[in-house]
């Protein structure tokens, strides 16, 4: 390893409405020690954040990644590189969800209870893979980052009216630090 791959990244959230959120991911093609750096880092990021999963637009990067822990213990830390979902099956099931980029905001939500996916891990092996019940639900609520859909997009209107005062703080608070040029 040179130095320059052994730097530490760090990363902040991108809050809702950053544009970064609303772009389609595009594919990871170097699977390289860069990539191993990222992947380390999301997983800080999720973790000190106390998130479950983290997708690669919520830290400003328009990549194909997304890690997860549905338990919090390491050896269920999970990162899905291009991943694809090719089927979703199941009963459709409602469960409240929250969303670093909204922070203290939840909404109910439906999605199907399993999905099988097609991903790469980070080390370039690809793997099939079918999740179920909560893992399901992190996966695809991840994998929405990556195709530029929002946790507000999935609110029903009763959620939306009951968060328009806090979606409206994240707008203004997102134009007040667009205008004095911080990132944070």
């Amino acid at each position: 390893m040179n130095e320059k791959s052994q730097e530490k990244l760090e990363f902040s959230l991108s809050l809702y409405p950053d544009p970064v959120l609303r772009k389609v991911a595009q594919p990871v093609g170097l699977f390289d020690d860069r990539l191993q750096s990222t992947v380390a880092a999301m997983f800080e990021r999720m973790r000190a954040s106390h998130g479950v999963g983290l997708a690669a637009p919520q830290v400003g990067l328009t990549q194909r990644i997304l890690v997860l822990n549905p338990t919090g213990e390491p050896k269920d830390d999970l990162a899905l590189i291009n991943v694809s979902i090719v089927e979703r099956s199941g009963p459709l099931t409602s469960f409240e969800e929250g969303c670093l980029s909204f922070p203290d905001i939840y909404a109910e939500v439906k999605r199907p209870e399993r999905c099988k996916v097609f991903f790469w891990t980070p080390e370039g092996e690809r793997i099939e893979r079918e999740f179920e019940g909560f893992t399901s639900r992190i996966v695809q609520h991840e994998y929405d980052h990556l195709e530029g859909v929002l946790l507000v997009d999935r609110m029903s209107p009763a959620d939306k009216a009951r968060h328009k005062p806090a979606l409206a703080a994240l707008i203004e608070r997102y134009k007040s630090r667009a205008l004095s040029g911080s990132r944070k």
